[in-house]
Formats: C-alpha cells, sequence, structure tokens
C-alpha cells in the first residue's frame, strides 16, 4: 500500500486574477525615468505576485490539496545586472511573512520550486555559472522568508550536453565542488527529455548524495534502447533514504505521437495506474507532481477518474492509497 498526494505547478485555472508570475521588461524598466519610481514598481508587482500565491495557498488548503510548486517568476529582473544592489528581499519581508503564517497553520503542504532552465549547473561558461548561483540563492531566501526549510526545494535537470554527454556529467561534479553547501542541500536532479537518462541523473545524485525526481515522461521520451525504469526503481526510491521529505516525482502525457515532448492539458489515467500499479508498495508515500498544461483543472480531473478504481481508496480531494 502506497500513499499518493497529486500537486500541480505555480498557476490555477480556478481562482481569476490570480498569476504569480506577472512581470515587468528590462526594457520596461528602463522607460521610466525615474530609477527609484521603476524599482518601486518592480517590488509592487512582486508583492503581488507572493500575495496571489497567498491565494493560490488558500485555494489548495480548501480542496485538499497538499503539494505546490511556486512560480520562480516571483520577482521580475531581480538578478538583472542593471540591478546590482537592489535588495529585493526586504520591502517584501511582510509579504512573504503573510505566507509563513498561513504554512504554520498548514504543516503538512509540501512546497517548491523548479528554477528555470538557465540555471545550468554544469557549464564551463563562469558568468552563467554565477548567474545559475545568484538565482538559488534568490530562491533559498524566498523560501527562508517563507519559513521554509530550503533543504530539497528546488528541483534542477543536469544541464547541457555540449556535444559530450561524458564529460558534461563529470563537469557537472566539478562544479558541484564550487557550490557552497547550503545551496548543495537545496538541491534536487530530475532525468530530462533530450539529454540525460534516468541512468545518467541516478549516477550524479548516487555521487553526490541528493534525491532523484523522476520524471515517467521525460523517461518516455529519452532513454537508451532497452533501458526500462523498472531496473532502477529501487535506486530512484533509495536517493530519498535520508531526505526528510517524501519521494517525489514528475507525471504528465504526450499532448500527441508526433508531439511527443510537449505536455498535454490533461493526464492519461490508464498511463499513470499501470505505473502506480508496479511501484506500491516498495514505498509508504509518493508525492507527484503534475505538469499539466491545466493545472489544477488537470489534479481535479485525475482525482475523480481514479476514483471508483477497485485497487483505490481516496483520502481526500488529491490524495488516495493504492493498494
Amino acid at each position: 500500500m502506497t500513499l499518493i498526494r497529486l500537486g500541480y505547478a505555480a498557476m490555477s485555472m480556478n481562482v481569476k486574477n490570480s498569476s504569480p508570475s506577472q512581470t515587468m521588461t528590462h526594457t520596461q524598466f528602463i522607460k521610466i525615468k525615474d530609477r527609484e519610481a521603476a524599482i518601486r514598481k518592480l517590488e509592487r508587482i512582486a508583492a503581488s505576485n507572493i500575495m496571489n500565491c497567498l491565494r493560490l495557498l488558500r485555494h489548495n488548503a480548501a480542496n485538499d490539496i497538499h503539494f505546490f510548486r511556486l512560480s520562480s517568476k516571483l520577482i521580475p529582473l531581480a538578478n538583472h545586472p542593471d540591478l546590482p544592489d537592489w535588495n529585493f528581499i526586504k520591502p517584501l519581508k511582510e509579504n512573504l511573512a503573510a505566507i509563513r503564517d498561513y504554512l504554520d497553520e498548514h504543516p503538512t503542504m509540501r512546497i517548491d520550486f523548479h528554477p528555470e532552465h538557465f540555471v545550468v549547473l554544469n557549464t564551463q561558461n563562469t558568468e552563467a555559472f554565477q548567474m545559475a548561483l545568484k538565482t538559488l540563492i534568490m530562491h533559498k531566501k524566498l523560501l527562508e522568508g517563507m519559513g521554509i526549510d530550503p533543504e530539497h526545494r528546488c528541483v534542477l535537470h543536469v544541464g547541457g550536453g555540449y556535444k559530450d554527454k561524458e564529460k558534461a556529467l563529470e563537469q557537472f561534479i566539478h562544479n558541484w565542488a564550487l557550490i557552497p553547501p547550503s545551496l548543495q542541500k537545496m538541491i534536487m536532479l530530475e532525468n530530462d527529455d533530450t539529454t540525460f537518462t534516468v541512468k545518467d541523473a541516478l549516477y550524479l545524485c548516487e555521487k553526490i548524495g541528493i534525491p532523484f525526481v523522476f520524471d515517467y515522461h521525460h523517461h518516455r521520451a529519452n532513454h537508451e534502447e532497452g533501458e526500462t525504469w523498472e531496473e532502477d526503481w529501487k535506486r530512484v526510491v533509495s536517493t530519498w533514504t535520508s531526505a526528510k521529505l517524501p519521494l517525489k516525482m514528475h507525471i504528465s502525457s504526450p499532448r500527441s505521437e508526433k508531439d511527443f515532448k510537449a505536455h498535454a492539458d490533461f493526464i492519461n489515467k490508464t498511463e499513470l495506474l499501470e505505473f502506480l500499479r508496479k511501484v506500491k508498495g516498495s514505498i509508504s508515500q509518493i508525492d507527484i507532481m503534475i505538469e499539466a498544461k491545466r493545472k489544477d483543472d488537470a489534479l481535479f480531473t485525475l482525482i475523480e477518474a481514479v476514483r471508483g478504481e477497485p485497487d483505490i481508496t481516496i483520502m481526500d480531494g488529491s490524495s488516495f492509497y493504492i493498494t
């Protein structure tokens, strides 16, 4: 028997006018002649994004959703080179504290981030590497401001293949030693749909001692011939042995056979149940992040779709046991 908790990412299809990713481009920023006024506008946008996150968390609690990915676009231009001295956390302390207070009232809610694709830790480009570190520091500050333990809260892809995957994997290990321990503790790695397979990402996770986030759709799109996820599942589970949080994975469905890597609006129930029936009992709990275009609608549709299955016991609006 395994407890399954479903979550969704960043935005809701049901809470109106609640985008946590409102932004301002650098072009728009420099058009405002008064620099201080431009910064204040950035801060108002960031405050609005954070308060919309609070609205989404309230929506989640009302619908028994215990797992949520925050948008990484909360603070526009946070690390832009034109704003090197902008202390973006200071004016947002009260907003972040509001989320902290809410999460204190809902201690079972799991919150994390998936920083954007430009956060590449295996690059040989010093400038790109430093920008990746700055972005991770931003995420750490946000997590701490919300009262969330940063450990294992940021999932990343391995990075670029740079036409030599083996060398790129070793470059990741080399660069890992240059990352401050406080940032290392935040990181989880996932397999991607183009370059780094389950075995590749697992190799790194085992080498450096961090959790592996299994992406089922990515595996289907990117694996060596004859390679199956089943042969590595025990290794996946083992990477979570020392983690404070339950095993996390990603689920999405292909938009079509022709456009296989793109995410569909909803989750294919049959594919998910086939997977879960193979792993049930191997671990007590799996938190599954739904990566679907219809966000929370996809979660609501999926929980209703599995209701009534003979081996499924629904626990609440987003959780069920499979036996």
